[in-house]
C-alpha cells in the first residue's frame, strides 16, 4: 500500500468524561503508518512550586471548531499523517488525563513533528482555559486571552 498523500484528522473532541488513550491510539492506526506518537497531558500535583488541590478546564463555545481547524492546519503542514486530539473540560483531579494527542505517519520523524506541532498549536490557539486552585488557598487562570 503506498503512503497516504493527504493528512486526516481522525478524531477531534472536547469531553467532560475521562479520556481514553486507546480510543485516540485506535483513531490514528493505519496500515501505511510505521510510526505512532502519543502525547498525554496529565494533571500534576503542583505548579509554580505550590501544591494543586483543584483544576477546572473551561472552553469557549468556539473551542471545538478551533480545535478542528488546528488539526487541519497541522495536517496541511505535515502531509501523510493521521491525527487525533481530545481535550478534557470540567473538573479534574491530580492524575487525570487532561489532553491526549496522537499522530501516525509512515516514519517516526513526521509522526514526532506532527504530534509536537499539534499539542503546541492546540495550547497556543484553542480557547480552553485552566483554573487552578492551590494548597495555599490562591487560584490562577491559565491561558486567558
Amino acid at each position: 500500500m503506498p503512503p497516504r498523500s493527504e493528512s486526516t484528522c481522525a478524531l477531534v473532541a472536547l469531553r467532560e468524561a475521562p479520556l481514553s488513550v486507546d480510543e485516540v491510539l485506535d483513531a490514528v492506526r493505519d496500515p501505511a503508518s510505521g510510526a505512532v506518537v502519543v502525547f498525554i497531558g496529565v494533571v500534576r500535583d503542583h505548579d509554580h512550586g505550590v501544591g494543586v488541590n483543584a483544576l477546572d478546564y473551561s472552553a469557549h463555545p468556539s473551542a471545538l471548531d478551533r480545535l478542528q481547524e488546528v488539526c487541519a492546519s497541522v495536517g496541511a503542514r505535515t502531509p501523510g499523517v493521521r491525527l487525533a486530539a481530545v481535550h478534557r473540560i470540567g473538573a479534574l483531579t491530580v492524575g487525570d488525563l487532561a489532553v491526549v494527542v496522537a499522530a501516525s505517519a509512515p516514519h517516526r520523524g513526521e509522526a514526532f513533528a506532527a504530534a509536537r506541532d499539534l499539542i503546541d498549536t492546540l495550547k497556543a490557539e484553542v480557547p480552553i482555559w485552566k483554573h487552578q486552585g492551590f494548597a495555599d488557598g490562591s487560584t490562577e487562570w491559565v491561558g486567558l486571552p
